[in-house]
C-alpha cells in the first residue's frame, strides 16, 4: 500500500477517534484538577488547612493506584469501549458528589474514592491507542491526545473560577456549582463514549476491508514481534528493569505536575490577584504548556528520537521550577512556571512510546497501568509535600524547589536507563511494509 495511502487510512483513524478521546480527556483532568479551585472559598468555609488540603487533594491516587492494574486488565477483557465508558459514568457521578462534602473526613473519604472511580482511564486509553495506531505514529498522537491536559488547565481555570461566582444561588456555595456542574457532563459523555468508539479496527464500520486488513496486519506484525522477544507475561514485565526506570522517570514528572496544579491557583491568589484574575492567570502556563507537547512529540516522531526529547523536556520542567521558586511572589514567577508546564507536558510524548517498545498484550496492559498507577503516587506526593512544605515554612519556594529537583532527577536516571542498549529492545521487530 502506498505510503500517502498509509497516511491516508492513519489520518481517517486519527478524525474518528481523537476528538472523542480528546474531549473525554479534557472532563477527566477537568473533574481531577477543579478541587484546586474549589479550594479558594471551600478550604474557609470547611475549616481544611493547606496540609489537610494536600492529604485530600493527593489521596485520590492513592485510590488510583490500588485499582489502576485490575483496571487495566479488566479493559483487555471486556473491551476499551465498555470499560472506558463505565469508568467515565462513575467518575462523574463521584465528581459531582464532591459537592456534599462536610469537613475535612468527607473531604478526604469521597477523594479517595474518586480516585478509584477514576483508576484505568489515562492507561486505558494508551493501551487503546496501540490498538489503532502503528509505532512510527505514536509520538504525534500520543502528543495529540496529550493536548487535552492544558487545554483542560486553560479553560477549566476561568471556567471554575466563572462558577464560583454562583455562591449563594439556590442556597448552595459556589465550590458546590463548581463539583456539580463539572461532573455531570462527564456522566452523560460517558453515554456518548459508549455509542460512538468502537474497540478494535474490525469493529470500525467506516473503514473499509482493505484498509481494516492493512491496519489490523501492521499492528499485529507489531505485536507478535515484541511477544516474540519479550512475551506477553505480566509478572516478568513487572521484574523489567526498563519498567521500574521508567515508573520513576513519570513519577519525577507527575509529582511536579501535580505538586504545581493544586497550589498553583492559591499561589497566584497570594500575589493579590482576584478570583477571575487568579483563573486567568493560572490558564497561562498551561496555554503556552500545549506547544511543549506539540513540539516535543513532534521532533521525537520525525526523528524517531526519545531519549533526548525526553530529557530535554524533563530539563526545562526542573529548571523552570526553580526558576519560579527563586521568583516566589513575583508575577515574573508565572513566567517560569510556563517554562517549567513546557516541560512537564512536553515530557509524555516523547515517554509514552518506550512501554510498548517492548510490552505487547497482557504485559502491556499491566506494564502500562503500573507505569500510571506507581507514577501517580506522584499525585499524592506532590500535593502532600507541597502543603506541608508551604505550612513549615509559610512560602511555596521550597516546595517549587523540591519538585525542580526531582524533575532533574527524572531527567538523570532517563539519560543512564534509555540508551542504546533500551533501544535494542525494538531490533526483532517487524516494520510494516510499505508495499
Amino acid at each position: 500500500m502506498a505510503e500517502v495511502r498509509k497516511d491516508e487510512i492513519i489520518k481517517k483513524v486519527f478524525y474518528r477517534l481523537m476528538p472523542v478521546l480528546f474531549v473525554s480527556y479534557i472532563l477527566a483532568y477537568i473533574d481531577r484538577i477543579n478541587v484546586g479551585f474549589a479550594a479558594i472559598k471551600m478550604n474557609a468555609d470547611l475549616g481544611i488547612s493547606a496540609y489537610i488540603y494536600g492529604i485530600g487533594a493527593g489521596v485520590f491516587f492513592l485510590g488510583y493506584f490500588i485499582c489502576e492494574v485490575p483496571s487495566n486488565l479488566m479493559l483487555e477483557k471486556a473491551g476499551a469501549r465498555r470499560w472506558i465508558a463505565r469508568i467515565m459514568i462513575t467518575w462523574g457521578i463521584l465528581s459531582a458528589a464532591m459537592m456534599f462534602v462536610q469537613g475535612p473526613t468527607s473531604f478526604i473519604v469521597v477523594r479517595f474514592f474518586l480516585g478509584v472511580a477514576e483508576a484505568g482511564f489515562f492507561p486505558g486509553v494508551i493501551l487503546y491507542l496501540t490498538y489503532w495506531f502503528p509505532q512510527e505514529y505514536r509520538g504525534r498522537i500520543i502528543a495529540a491526545f496529550m493536548v487535552a491536559i492544558p487545554v483542560s488547565l486553560a479553560i477549566g481555570a476561568p471556567l471554575s473560577t466563572a462558577i464560583l461566582q454562583m455562591d449563594g444561588i439556590a442556597g448552595l456555595k459556589g465550590w458546590q456549582w463548581l463539583f456539580l456542574m463539572e461532573g455531570v457532563p462527564t456522566v452523560l459523555f460517558g453515554f456518548v463514549f459508549l455509542a460512538v468508539i468502537p474497540d478494535r479496527p474490525k469493529d470500525a464500520k467506516w473503514l473499509t476491508e482493505e484498509e481494516k486488513a492493512w491496519l489490523q496486519g501492521v499492528l499485529d506484525s507489531e505485536h507478535k514481534a515484541i511477544a516474540a522477544a519479550h512475551g506477553t507475561s505480566v509478572l516478568k514485565a513487572f521484574a523489567d528493569p526498563r519498567l521500574i526506570a521508567l515508573t520513576f522517570i513519570y513519577f519525577s514528572n507527575t509529582t511536579t505536575n501535580f505538586g504545581l496544579s493544586f497550589f498553583l491557583p492559591q499561589i497566584i491568589k497570594g500575589m493579590g490577584a482576584s478570583d477571575m484574575q487568579t483563573g486567568f492567570l493560572t490558564s497561562v502556563p498551561y496555554v503556552i504548556g500545549t506547544f511543549g507537547i506539540l513540539i516535543f512529540g513532534y521532533i521525537s516522531d520525525k526523528y524517531q528520537e526519545r531519549r533526548w526529547t525526553l530529557i530535554g523536556a524533563l530539563t526545562l520542567n526542573g529548571a523552570g521550577l526553580i526558576l519560579a521558586g527563586t521568583l516566589t511572589g513575583s508575577l515574573i514567577s508565572i513566567g517560569a512556571m510556563a517554562i517549567a508546564a513546557i516541560g512537564i507536558f512536553g515530557t509524555k510524548a516523547p515517554f509514552w512510546p518506550l512501554p510498548s517498545m517492548f510490552l505487547t498484550g497482557s504485559a502491556a496492559a499491566g506494564g502500562i497501568a503500573l507505569i500510571n498507577s506507581i507514577g501517580n503516587l506522584g499525585g499524592f506526593v506532590g500535593p502532600y509535600m507541597v502543603g506541608w512544605i508551604r505550612d513549615t515554612t509559610n512560602s511555596y519556594e521550597s516546595g517549587l524547589y523540591f519538585l525542580g529537583g526531582l524533575a532533574l532527577t527524572g531527567a538523570m536516571v532517563t539519560f543512564i536507563v534509555v540508551n542504546a542498549r533500551f533501544a535494542e529492545s525494538r531490533r526483532g521487530a517487524v516494520r510494516p511494509s510499505t508495499a
